[in-house]
């Protein structure tokens, strides 16, 4: 099985603009996204393809560098692959996708992998999940995807797929629609045993929105954030750490129980916890780094 997506940040980096590449390459994300899709313009593409590939094969990691490629229903999806592959990517972001999609670039990779001597297997994938209405109808099954490490939703290609003509009410809230879609892909998620990840905040200039979105987003289950601009990995970053306050509370969930074996319920300042509260513990616990 392949190993969750451990990553609280993921920066996109434009994959036309070698600056950006290494400016994000110095931000302190977690995981770096060098983007083929959406932040370049069709006339760009085969450079930017270039540029990502030479990249891959001669720079040093600070972090992992994965690549969004195009939609396999595009013509650049196939050399995305074949020119990305070589320079050993971490991981393929697919945008657009469906399971089927999904399960197709695994066999895509499965043969590029073989054909350059890579070890099988050995580059994950993220599905943006939600960007076609086909997709939306198939949240809940990606378990047992091979590849698959973590799962996101796109609140902008949604609204297109739908016809909308805007995905925020009067109050800056996203619409009942796009709502649904983000609590799909966490359950989606939850349900395949990845890790869920949080739409990106476009306004890169608004960082106490920021702030509240991602501490809600981690609050609700989510395990990391896409971001798209480096002054929001440090943001991002804070929020999808456990306080000292939060792991000291699961220190002492996690050793009561440990102090009463067979125990199905225990009091604590007053709360009665019993197994779900451990497991929250737990998984606060295993958040922590080193």
């Amino acid at each position: 099985m392949t190993e969750v997506l451990a990553a609280r940040s993921l920066l996109f980096a434009p994959g036309d603009s070698e600056r950006k590449i290494t400016k994000a390459g110095a931000s302190g994300a977690d995981l770096v996204l060098l983007d083929l899709e959406d932040a370049v313009a069709e006339a760009s593409k085969p450079a930017a393809r270039t540029l990502v590939a030479e990249h891959l094969k001669t720079a040093a990691r600070a972090q992992p560098q994965w690549v969004r490629i195009n939609p396999l229903d595009t013509p650049h999806a196939l050399p995305d692959l074949a020119a990305i592959v070589p320079g050993r990517p971490d991981g393929i972001m697919l945008p657009k996708a469906t399971r089927t999609e999904a399960e197709l670039l695994h066999h895509y990779l499965t043969a590029l992998e073989a054909a350059h001597g890579l070890p099988q297997g050995g580059i994950r994938t993220i599905v943006v999940a939600t960007e076609t209405a086909p997709a939306i109808f198939g949240l809940g099954n990606y378990g047992g995807c091979p590849r698959l490490a973590a799962l996101t939703w796109g609140a902008e290609d949604s609204a297109t797929a739908l016809g909308a003509t805007h995905n925020r009410d009067e109050t800056g809230e996203y619409d009942f629609p796009y709502q649904v879609f983000r609590a799909l892909a966490l359950a989606g998620a939850a349900a395949a045993g990845v890790s869920p990840i949080e739409t990106i905040h476009g306004d890169f200039r608004d960082l106490d929105g920021l702030e509240k979105v991602a501490t809600k987003a981690r609050r609700a289950g989510f395990r990391g954030m896409l971001a798209i601009h480096p002054d929001q990995v440090p943001i991002i970053n804070r929020a999808f750490s456990p306080s000292s306050e939060e792991v000291e509370r699961a220190k002492r969930i996690v050793n009561l129980f440990d102090s009463h074996p067979g125990a199905g319920t225990i009091g604590l300042d007053g709360e009665m916890l019993d197994m779900p509260h451990l497991k929250r513990a737990q998984a606060v616990l295993a958040m922590v780094r080193e």
